[in-house]
């Protein structure tokens, strides 16, 4: 199925939770917070106080037993609800690193969606007929 044609993403988010310590850029203290959903170029940071769109917000995802620093400029804002974040700024090694794990992620979640269980049982059942 084709993205809708209002679809601004340059690539697909990945729904899942990650941790994050969010920071608006020039403050001296830190916010925790998680990802609803996480892709090469941006995520959704839930957050009952979001912030103002423009703003710029250095973030550190823990992923893959690390920390990716990330600077982002937040697109949209609900309020309690939380930021769309678009990246900004990302190392080339982290952003290398972040692709693993997504697809990582994207793999784990098609062999553990429903269908992947009923086709595993399925071709379970088909081999021990042999």
């Amino acid at each position: 199925m084709p993205p809708p044609e209002d679809e601004r993403r340059e690539h697909s988010r990945v729904k899942m939770k990650v941790p994050v310590d969010l920071r608006e850029e020039g403050s001296k203290f830190p916010m925790g917070g998680g990802t609803a959903d996480l892709s090469l170029t941006g995520c959704y940071i839930e957050n009952i106080f979001p912030f103002a769109i423009g703003t710029t917000m250095e973030l550190k995802l823990r992923v893959l037993d690390g920390t990716l620093l990330v600077l982002a400029k937040v697109v949209t804002s609900d309020p309690q609800v939380g930021n769309g974040m678009e990246f900004i700024n990302i190392l080339p090694e982290d952003i290398a690193k972040l692709r693993a794990f997504l697809e990582e992620q994207q793999k784990t979640a098609v062999n553990d969606s429903p269908g992947a269980t009923h086709l595993k049982a399925l071709l379970h059942k088909a081999s021990t007929q042999l």
